[in-house]
């Protein structure tokens, strides 16, 4: 059986990438056991390991500490991309890494393909820019993945849950106010992990590169947070506000749907649709029975 490692390990897509790679001997590290800014370290575990794949689901993702944190933000996102993938090189390993619907701008409107011109307008999303295309030219190996919205069971540890469970305690605590004017697509981890894992399955047949990955469908995230009520069986005082009206220190995209051509151009199917995945998600966190 291959070896894969998976950096970050205990984080919702870490803890839904463990079980989907049932074909492979699987060894996670947190950031305890692997802080992906100390490249010696990084060296030191990664030779020890021998890893035939490397999958790096660690990210300096607060989007608005970013802003306050630039330095923090490229260190996790684009520095240690850059280690990771020069140890790639070094060790003979392929990198799976991940990136963001961030790295657009949001001001086109249509669906981005791998093709178009990255323009961020955030650090955060700048930090992943740097990130993905140092982790493209240094590891021979590699397939970058963008995606958007994650939310998985184990939640997001640096958020300290995800949007899904943010909005269910929100809204059994009284009214909510969401964007209405930022269009993207909710992706549920288990979901992601399973395509992650028939890639690499067939990595032989499949060219490197970058690769959009995403739940199907779009919305805003005040359509996704009215869905999670609905799905829930909670009524919510719901208001959509705009981005303007969220405060919100950092800049983001009005629209990051991302395009799946090329992802099924590969011989892979499009994800299910996010309301499918979203109402999978609240049945295995015991929010409905049904």
């Amino acid at each position: 059986m291959r070896h894969a490692v998976i950096i970050g390990s205990n984080g919702q897509l870490g803890t839904d990438l463990t079980p989907a790679l049932a074909d492979f001997t699987v060894t996670g590290l947190t950031h305890a056991d692997l802080d992906v800014t100390d490249g010696e370290r990084a060296r030191e575990v990664l030779t020890r390991l021998a890893p035939d794949v490397v999958i790096n689901t660690s990210a300096y993702h607060k989007v608005d500490v970013c802003e306050d944190e630039p330095g923090a933000s490229f260190a996790v996102n684009a520095s240690g991309a850059y280690g990771l993938a020069r140890l790639a090189a070094e060790l003979d390993f392929t990198l799976v890494h991940f990136s963001s619907d961030y790295v657009f701008s949001g001001f086109e409107g249509t669906p981005r393909r791998e093709t178009d011109l990255p323009a961020p307008i955030s650090v955060y999303g700048a930090s992943k820019l740097a990130g993905e295309t140092l982790a493209r030219a240094y590891a021979p190996r590699h397939y970058v993945i963008r995606t958007t919205g994650l939310y998985g069971v184990a939640g997001a540890s640096g958020k300290g849950g995800n949007f899904v469970e943010t909005m269910l305690r929100l809204g059994k605590a009284g009214p909510v106010r969401v964007v209405d004017d930022q269009v993207m697509t909710p992706t549920a981890t288990a979901d992601l992990a399973a395509a992650v894992a028939a890639l690499l399955r067939r990595e032989r047949e499949v060219p490197y590169g970058l690769y959009h990955i995403t739940s199907g469908g779009q919305c805003s995230w005040h359509h996704f947070a009215k869905a999670i009520f609905e799905l829930a069986g909670l009524t919510v005082e719901l208001t959509p506000i705009t981005t303007a009206e969220s405060g919100s220190k950092a800049r983001r995209p009005a629209f990051s749907v991302l395009d799946h051509g090329k992802w099924m151009a590969a011989g892979f199917a499009e994800l299910r649709p996010w309301p499918e995945a979203l109402a999978d998600y609240l049945r295995a966190k015991g929010h409905v029975t049904a």
